[in-house]
């Protein structure tokens, strides 16, 4: 059986050095999705953050071509 490591906010801003802000209004829910990076345990209010797939994503953006142009329909233009 795998560990799986959760964090809550505050810890989750101290290891990727961004601000609880942040995290809250502009990271959830955007690029952290429920069920993938954090959870709701017991259907409650309070949010557990998953580190190994914040870990496994978060580069995921940056590896990305650096000439490439981000479409409206989600499609990248190479140039």
């Amino acid at each position: 059986m795998s560990e799986t490591t959760f964090l809550t906010t505050d810890e989750l801003s101290a290891r990727i050095k961004y601000d609880v802000r942040t995290i809250r209004e502009r990271l959830k829910d955007s690029v952290l999705l429920e069920g993938t990076h954090y959870i709701r345990p017991f259907g409650g209010r309070k949010i557990l953050f998953i580190w190994e797939a914040i870990c496994r994503d978060m580069g995921l953006k940056s590896s990305v071509d650096r000439i490439a142009i981000p479409m409206a329909n989600g499609g990248v233009l190479h140039g």
